[in-house]
C-alpha cells in the first residue's frame, strides 16, 4: 500500500491550492514533510477552507493567475520542484456558461503554462495534470467510460478539460520523449466532503440548507453520477504522482472514481445526506438551467490494476465524514483539527 512518507522532504509545487481540493491536498502533503509551493488565486469561496483552516502558514503560499505565465514561471523556478501537481482551473460547469472565454483562458492555457514550466526545468521528475470524468464524449451510456474513449465534452467547463487533456498529450509526445519525466492525467469523479463551499452544487447546497433550515432543493434528481469522497482522489493523485517518479513507465491516463455501487442519483445522495443529518428534507424543483449530462459512470479498471488500488470509503461513510466536518464548523470546533482527524482515520483504514 502507498506509503505517504515517500513526500517527506519532497519538493512540490502544487496549483490550485486555495480551492477545495486543494487545500485537503495541501494538507496532506504539509502533514507528510514535503516543502510545499502553492500557486493559486485567492479562495474562490466565502468562507473557503483554506482559509478556515490557516493551511498557507505551513506552506509557500503564492497568489496568481494561472494565466499569468511570467509569474507562474518565476514562482516555479524558485521553488524547483521535483513533482507537480495541477489542479488550478475553473471547475464548475454553470459557470462556464457564464464565462466560457475565462473557463477557456484558465483551463487550456493554465495547462498550457504550467507544462511549459515544466518542459523548461530540469528538476521536476513527476507531472500530474488532474482534469475530470467530464472529458469524456457522453453517450449517456449505462456502463463506465474508459481511458481510450474520445474525449470531447459538452458543455465549455467539460470541453476545455477535454483539451487540457489533449495538450498535456502533446507536450508528453512532442517534448518529453527520452526525458526522465513522467506526465499524467487523472480523471475523477465528484467529491464530497467538508469544507466544500462552492455554489451550485449538491453537497454544499444541502448544507446551507440544512444551516438555515430550509428544503434542500434537487434540480436534477434522476441524474446518475460518481460520487467519493475527496480524500479518495486525493491519495490516487499522490499515490500516481509518487509511483511513476520511480518508474515512468507508470505514467499514463488514469479514471478515479468509486465502485459501482457509489454511483448513484442525486436524489439517492441527498436522501443519504437527510438521513445523517436528521430533521431535514428535499423537494425536486428545476430551475431551467442550462444541459449538463444525465447520466456518468467511470471504468477505474486500469488503475486498479495497474497500482492496486481500491477505493475505501462507500458514500454512506462519505457523507457520514462530511456531516461530521460540517457539523464541527457549524459549531465553530477547530477546523484544522477536524480535517487531521479525517485524514488519520482515512489512512488508518488504507493501511
Amino acid at each position: 500500500m502507498f506509503d505517504l512518507s515517500f513526500y517527506n522532504g519532497k519538493k512540490v509545487f502544487l496549483t490550485g491550492h486555495t480551492g477545495f481540493k486543494g487545500s485537503w491536498l495541501s494538507r496532506i502533503l504539509i502533514k507528510s514533510g514535503a516543502i510545499l509551493t502553492g500557486y493559486s488565486m485567492e479562495p474562490p469561496t466565502e468562507p473557503s477552507l483554506f482559509k478556515l483552516a490557516d493551511i498557507g502558514n505551513e506552506m509557500t503560499s503564492i497568489v496568481g493567475d494561472i494565466r499569468d505565465f511570467a509569474q507562474l514561471k518565476q514562482s516555479f523556478d524558485e521553488a524547483a520542484p521535483e513533482i507537480v501537481l495541477h489542479l488550478a482551473a475553473q471547475p464548475l460547469v454553470r459557470d462556464s456558461y457564464e464565462h466560457p472565454v475565462y473557463t477557456y483562458e484558465t483551463n487550456v492555457m493554465g495547462t498550457v503554462n504550467i507544462l511549459e514550466c515544466v518542459r523548461q526545468s530540469s528538476t521536476v521528475k513527476s507531472f500530474l495534470n488532474v482534469t475530470t470524468d467530464k472529458v469524456y464524449q457522453n453517450n449517456e451510456w449505462e456502463w463506465g467510460y474508459r481511458e481510450n474513449e474520445p474525449l470531447d465534452g459538452f458543455d465549455p467547463y467539460s470541453n476545455s478539460k477535454s483539451c487540457s487533456e489533449l495538450v498535456t498529450h502533446s507536450y508528453k509526445n512532442s517534448f518529453f520523449a527520452g526525458r526522465d519525466v513522467a506526465i499524467s492525467t487523472a480523471r475523477a469523479g465528484n467529491v464530497i466532503g467538508g469544507g466544500d463551499f462552492a455554489a451550485n452544487r449538491i453537497i454544499p447546497d444541502c448544507i446551507r440548507a440544512a444551516e438555515s433550515g430550509r428544503d434542500i432543493i434537487v434540480r436534477n434528481p434522476a441524474s446518475t453520477r460518481p460520487y467519493q469522497h475527496v480524500l479518495e482522489p486525493l491519495f490516487a493523485y499522490l499515490m500516481i504522482a509518487a509511483r511513476q517518479y520511480d518508474d515512468i513507465s507508470l505514467s499514463g491516463w488514469y479514471n478515479v472514481g468509486p465502485d459501482e455501487c457509489d454511483c448513484l442519483t442525486t436524489g439517492e445522495l441527498v436522501d443519504i445526506f437527510c438521513q445523517k443529518w436528521g430533521g431535514i428534507k428535499w423537494i425536486n424543483q428545476s430551475d431551467n438551467g442550462p444541459h449538463e449530462a444525465n447520466f456518468l459512470k467511470l471504468d477505474c479498471s486500469k488503475i486498479k490494476k495497474v497500482f492496486g488500488w481500491q477505493a475505501r470509503w462507500h458514500i454512506d461513510e462519505a457523507i457520514c465524514k462530511t456531516v461530521e466536518w460540517s457539523k464541527a464548523y457549524l459549531n465553530k470546533q477547530d477546523i484544522r483539527a477536524e480535517m487531521d482527524r479525517q485524514i488519520a482515520v482515512f489512512v488508518g483504514d488504507v493501511r
